[in-house]
């Protein structure tokens, strides 16, 4: 069992870093393996809403978007970081999540993330956290995505990283989600092994609101 910890911060040891670490050292304790992506200061694209992915098999732009739908495909869990920028997600995290999930499902690997549990964390110097929270949750639920909670909005705070370690009630709340996760995990895992079917799937079916 791994799961990838999306940092989508353009700080690479910060706020957020700090979070995901502390969510991956209680994974490890729980026996699951994790590894934290960095999405770095490389500039994203936006999604050009130009649905050549369903034709090309992946994203027409060039940049890593591609590159990590494949090596998310690897993963048996996900958990997405963020800081808030003017309350909600950076933009940065925004483009690259909205084209990943998109361009795998309209390029037919959806199982990248289908059925695979999520959760989202975001980290604030002091609001738009739970808009940002909403904000991520969305990729899950639209994707059949298991959202997997902590005891609390999954949140720390901090101007810093070193404030991020004194805010002792988010750091704990990272820990239980990091705890339920492995959870989640392990009974998927011996779901699987009891020979417990996966949901069946239907076609989708499209629909708008003008007749």
């Amino acid at each position: 069992m791994k799961v990838l910890l999306f940092n989508g911060s353009p700080h690479k040891n910060g706020c957020t870093f700090t979070a995901l670490e502390e969510i991956a050292k209680t994974l490890k304790e729980e026996g699951v393996d994790s590894e934290i992506y960095q999405i770095g200061l490389e500039p994203v694209a936006p999604c050009r809403a130009c649905y050549a992915c369903a034709k090309l098999g992946k994203c027409v732009i060039k940049d890593k978007v591609n590159d990590f739908i494949d090596y998310a495909a690897g993963f048996d869990g996900f958990i997405f970081g963020t800081p808030v920028h003017y309350a909600s997600a950076c933009g940065g995290a925004t483009a690259f999540l909205d084209r990943a999930f998109f361009a795998a499902f309209q390029s037919g690997r959806g199982s990248v993330f289908r059925h695979k549990p999520g959760a989202a964390i975001a980290s604030a110097r002091r609001a738009g956290t739970t808009a940002t929270l909403d904000q991520l949750n969305k990729y899950f639920a639209i994707t059949e995505m298991p959202m997997i909670s902590g005891r609390y909005w999954n949140m720390v705070h901090g101007r810093t990283a070193e404030d991020v370690v004194q805010d002792l009630e988010g750091m704990q709340n990272m820990r239980i989600l990091a705890r339920n996760f492995a959870w989640h995990l392990k009974c998927r895992e011996a779901a699987e092994k009891a020979g417990v079917a996966m949901p069946k799937q239907e076609e989708t079916v499209f629909t708008n609101f003008i007749r």
